[in-house]
């Protein structure tokens, strides 16, 4: 006679390890799809942004890099509006790279924002900052 409960306890193994397996590969894939969206890079650059301007002294000229959200801009807002990408009004910093979604996050520095512009040539979103509101 064969040893049949080592048979199934060999089998439920098996399908235990397929399933983890199934359920990990799905989890990676998922990361993955998610890591360069434009709602993830909207808040990265939001919280970014803020966080300089919270640093920030008045006369400072603050350069960051966005390449990679104009690329994102580019294909879901079009090339005509990449101006709007970023917006810092009443100490709250909107950033919008798609046309159904923006993340906003403000920031507590009581300063002006001179000036501010996205430079298309090196991608760089410069930043003047002002004297202390008052």
């Amino acid at each position: 006679m064969k040893n049949k409960r080592g048979t199934t306890l060999l089998i439920e193994n098996i399908i235990f390890i397929i399933l983890n397996l199934v359920f990990i590969a799905i989890l990676v894939f998922f990361l993955l799809s998610r890591s360069g969206t434009a709602a993830v890079l909207e808040e990265k650059y939001a919280k970014e942004i803020a966080l300089l301007l919270d640093s920030a002294k008045p006369g400072m000229i603050i350069s960051l890099n966005i390449e990679d959200a104009v690329k994102v801009a580019e294909e879901k807002l079009g090339k005509g509006r990449l101006s709007e990408i970023v917006d810092i009004t009443n100490n709250v910093v909107t950033v919008r790279l798609r046309d159904n979604g923006v993340y906003s996050y403000s920031f507590f520095n009581n300063l002006t924002i001179a000036t501010k512009y996205l430079n298309e040539a090196n991608n760089e979103y410069v930043i003047f900052v002002g004297g202390k509101n008052e």
